[in-house]
């Protein structure tokens, strides 16, 4: 078996009476994206700045392509490189002088530095921008130009801590072909995000922490299937009918039911015996007889935003809409 990118033991971080990571467990491949979703709260961001030398921990092991965190920490911080939550570059500097100044620092000659923050800058569509100070940038601009100052000496392994914040869904899409690219050229993807879509896309496999621990791990396939065979989606007519829907789905199918962000919809998991299609059935027969008109609805596989709901019981939403910790 190849060495892992990353390994995890018992891994603990305590701070005043809270521990912020509580015995963590994680397995990393090489060459591959890693997501790590959790609720606010859950202390990703603390085990990813232990696992980037940025924090000691305070119990545990854990390992780099074998290099000890603790013990070996300067072999670890040659190894990798942290995108943080909130861009690091220099507002008052343009992009070019941004990178270029980072190369200088990390070791190339000016022209090779010049060279490349020219070839990054023409790789992640900024070329354009070059000359203009970051502060004028779009925030999809923004951290595209803060991927390209982490990897200005390619990384064997990139920590991304919630790259995607607060970004509109076509920066997002711009963030992820980087982040594919990245990954194409041989780098390990550490991925925490707020965002299940994000997750869904980017990650080959996914640990699911709450309160400081992994709670389940695998593909986005088998963590879906773990939570039952299928999921009915149904969108109602009138949305103040949603609450009795609600009340009346879990009756019928002895489930959670996931409020989605339109205020219509609902979804909700079959786990019970017996054929899905039936207990559907009897399900929608029973907003049928409280007088609630579905417009739509349909069976399929369970989300991601599902898994979330049933293993951590927080809906999805409220990951999303929060500061991941």
């Amino acid at each position: 078996m190849p060495e892992p990118a990353i390994q995890t033991s018992g891994l603990v971080k305590v701070f005043g009476d809270t521990r912020a990571v509580d015995g963590l467990d994680l397995s990393v491949p090489a060459g591959a994206v890693y997501g790590v979703l959790g609720p606010n709260g859950a202390g990703k961001t603390t085990a990813v700045r232990m696992l980037a030398t940025l924090l000691r921990p305070d119990g545990g092991e854990a390992t780099v392509f074998g290099h000890d965190v603790v013990r070996e920490a300067d072999a670890v911080r040659s190894r990798v490189s942290l995108t943080g939550q909130y861009a690091s570059v220099d507002e008052e500097m343009t992009g070019s002088e941004n990178l270029v100044l980072l190369a200088r620092l990390l070791g190339h000659r000016k022209p090779a530095a010049r060279e490349r923050a020219a070839e990054l800058l023409e790789a992640f569509g900024l070329t354009e921008a070059a000359g203009r100070q970051v502060k004028t940038y779009s925030g999809g601009m923004r951290r595209r130009i803060d991927i390209a100052a982490s990897i200005l000496n390619t990384p064997d392994l990139l920590f991304l801590d919630e790259p995607t914040t607060g970004l509109d869904p076509r920066s997002r899409n711009q963030v992820w072909d980087i982040v594919r690219i990245v990954v194409a050229h041989g780098t390990t993807v550490l991925l925490t995000t707020q965002y299940l879509e994000e997750a869904d896309r980017l990650a080959q496999r996914i640990a699911v922490v709450d309160h400081g621990r992994v709670i389940a791990e695998g593909t986005p396939g088998e963590l879906k299937s773990s939570v039952g065979s299928g999921s009915i989606h149904v969108r109602l007519r009138e949305a103040a009918e949603r609450p009795e829907a609600e009340r009346l789905l879990a009756e019928a199918l002895n489930t959670p039911v996931y409020l989605e962000a339109d205020p219509v919809a609902l979804t909700a998991r079959i786990t019970g015996p017996g054929d899905e299609a039936a207990q559907a059935a009897r399900a929608l027969g029973r907003l049928a007889s409280a007088g609630i008109v579905v417009d739509d609805f349909s069976l399929g596989q369970p989300s991601l935003d599902e898994v979330f709901l049933a293993l951590t019981d927080h809906p999805a939403t409220t990951a999303e809409t929060e500061a991941a910790a």
